[in-house]
């Protein structure tokens, strides 16, 4: 039983919240659970993924405008169909709306960005999945407002941080998303929480089986291999705790990383033990 306490302040009062999860999360598996996943498509035709993606929609330019229409175009680079797979090993039951801005080599247009950003919103996707970023700081102030209408929305994001050493946004807004680096750990339960850090949550990244194109798979290395971690995680987390909002399953992340921690660290002591009492 995970105790999780929440302490969250706004303009008129602050609010003190207990609330308890047990250890049946881990058994769900994402039934129900609505995943939008911004990036370059989703190959719904892979083995890995079949029957799971629900919608696919595609950024197309109008005029002056971005605009989503329905899409059978799959994944142009192979980036979306990797996260979606990583999701649905973890969650293998949750529903998968492919929002796709990114083209072949993997790169997009900053105004697709945000307008599939606001798609996923007005939706209301339960979780929202973003293994992109960018560092034009003409569309920080852009970027940070949607999080906020996301946040006000009940939608949980979740963003990778950059692999380079310059922050890129949205990851660094860590009020209003959940943002994820990755480390070399093997299992997805096992996902860490950096206090202070601005980029908080860390989760399976180096190494990762990912499906891939041509209902190929592959061996991929990256913060975007370990953000989708995270979103499986929140998955089951939801199917359990439907009621959960992003506040508390932020929350509920943290609680959960903590006990990681102290495992890791009442592991490392036993084990010094054992090895004094055999010397």
């Amino acid at each position: 039983m995970t105790e999780v306490s929440a302490y969250e302040s706004n303009e008129y009062s602050s609010i003190t919240t207990y609330f308890q999860i047990d250890e049946s999360w881990k058994l769900r598996t994402g039934k129900g659970v609505e995943v939008a996943i911004i990036d370059s498509g989703i190959d719904a035709d892979h083995p890995a993924l079949l029957g799971k993606v629900k919608e696919s929609v595609v950024a197309r330019r109008q005029e002056k405008k971005v605009v989503f229409e329905p899409s059978d175009d799959g994944d142009s680079a192979g980036h979306g169909t990797a996260c979606a797979s990583i999701i649905s090993r973890i969650a293998p039951d949750a529903e998968f709306y492919s929002i796709k801005v990114l083209g072949s080599g993997g790169s997009g247009d900053g105004q697709a960005f945000l307008a599939g950003l606001e798609y996923a919103i007005k939706k209301r996707y339960r979780i929202i999945n973003l293994s992109l970023g960018t560092t034009r700081p003409q569309l920080f102030a852009p970027l940070h407002d949607l999080l906020d209408r996301a946040y006000q929305a009940g939608c949980i994001v979740v963003a990778a941080a950059n692999n380079l050493p310059h922050p890129s946004f949205p990851s660094v807004f860590s009020s209003s998303l959940i943002s994820v680096s990755k480390d070399d750990s093997t299992d997805p339960f096992d996902f860490g929480f950096r206090y202070g850090e601005v980029i908080e949550l860390t989760a399976p990244g180096v190494n990762i089986k990912t499906a891939w194109l041509n209902k190929s798979y592959k061996q991929l290395t990256g913060n975007s291999f370990a953000c989708p971690h995270i979103v499986g995680i929140i998955a089951l987390l939801l199917e359990t705790y439907p009621g959960l909002t992003p506040f508390h399953v932020k929350s509920a992340l943290y609680a959960i990383a903590e006990e990681n921690q102290k495992a890791k660290v009442k592991d490392a002591a036993d084990q010094s033990d054992d090895n004094n009492e055999t010397s």
